[in-house]
Parts: C-alpha cells; sequence; structure tokens
C-alpha cells in the first residue's frame, strides 16, 4: 500500500510535464503599429498650374511596352478560418520574395488581417498565424528573417464594411508594410 501512494505524486507530475511540454510556445503578438509620417498636403486646386494632358501614343507602342512593374510587395488572401498560404497565393509569394532580392536594404513589416467574424483575441491570433506563414514562406525562399518584422491587426483594419462573403475575403489577408 505504501509503494502505491508514493506512485501516484509521480505520476501526476509526469503527465503534468508531458502536457506542459506539448504546448505550443506563445506566438509574439504586437498590436502597435509603427508611426509613419503624415504625407505632406497637397496644395490647393487654384495653385496648380494647368497642364495640357499628353497625346495618346499609336497603338503599336502600346502593344509593344512591357506591363508596369508593381511597386513592392503584394497582399496575399486567405480562405476562412485559415492560414495557410493558398496555391493562388504562391504565386504573389513568389513575386514578393523574387521583390525582396532585388531590395535587399529594404525591411518589411507582414500586417496579419481577419474579417469581422469572430472575436477580437480569436482574429488577433489568427492574424499573427497568418502572417507568421508568410514570413516562413518568405524566409523558405532565401529571404532573412531578420529582414521580416510580424504585426497583428485581427479584425481592426477591414478593406470594407459590408458583412458579405465578397467584403469578408477582401479582410481576410496579410499586408506588406517597406521600410528602408
Amino acid at each position: 500500500m505504501k509503494h502505491r501512494s508514493s506512485l501516484l505524486p509521480v505520476l501526476i507530475l509526469s503527465i503534468s510535464l508531458l502536457a506542459l511540454w506539448g504546448c505550443p510556445k506563445k506566438a509574439e503578438v504586437t498590436t502597435a503599429p509603427e508611426q509613419k509620417e503624415a504625407p505632406a498636403p497637397a496644395p490647393p486646386e487654384e495653385a496648380k498650374p494647368e497642364v495640357a494632358p499628353a497625346p495618346a501614343p499609336p497603338k503599336e507602342e502600346v502593344k509593344e511596352r512591357a506591363p508596369a512593374a508593381v511597386e513592392g510587395p503584394q497582399p496575399v488572401y486567405f480562405d476562412f478560418d485559415k492560414s495557410f498560404i493558398r496555391d493562388d497565393a504562391k504565386q504573389v509569394m513568389k513575386a514578393n520574395a523574387e521583390w525582396l532580392k532585388a531590395h535587399p536594404k529594404a525591411k518589411i513589416r507582414i500586417e496579419g488581417n481577419c474579417d469581422e467574424r469572430g472575436t477580437k483575441e480569436y482574429n488577433q491570433a489568427l492574424g499573427q498565424r497568418r502572417a507568421a506563414s508568410a514570413k516562413k514562406y518568405l524566409t523558405d525562399m532565401g529571404i532573412a528573417a531578420s529582414r521580416i518584422s510580424l504585426i497583428s491587426y485581427g479584425k481592426e483594419k477591414p478593406i470594407c464594411s459590408e458583412s458579405s462573403e465578397t467584403c469578408w475575403q477582401k479582410s481576410r489577408r496579410d499586408d506588406f508594410a517597406v521600410s528602408e
């Protein structure tokens, strides 16, 4: 009987250690965005000089031009309640990685966003998982992790305010803010 009574605390301690060891590490969640400088105000309408519009180029020239280059990394979108990079977003992520390789001094902040459904806390964590998923994809493509920071806005920065699937899809995204 004495042997059984000493076995119970050891068994409870062992199970507790295994449970704690298996728990995932707490993700870093940042809620305060970096401050950006406000853009300079535009001059009043009457102060702008009038400029004649440029003539339209001939149609043959338009065909020969390359498509306009995209300025900076583009956002990627997610399925409802998911944080993995979708197949249709992999091309965007590859283009983002190429852009970062072409601009080695640029640093980015991946901003995880969610739609309006769910609690604030849940969406904060989901936005962080989405940003971490994009970071992992970029580091797997050879981008240094030190160039990438993460922030989750959860459902605080929706693209539109309608309660429809089309609108919700636009809000389930990672944005990429560039800094030099």
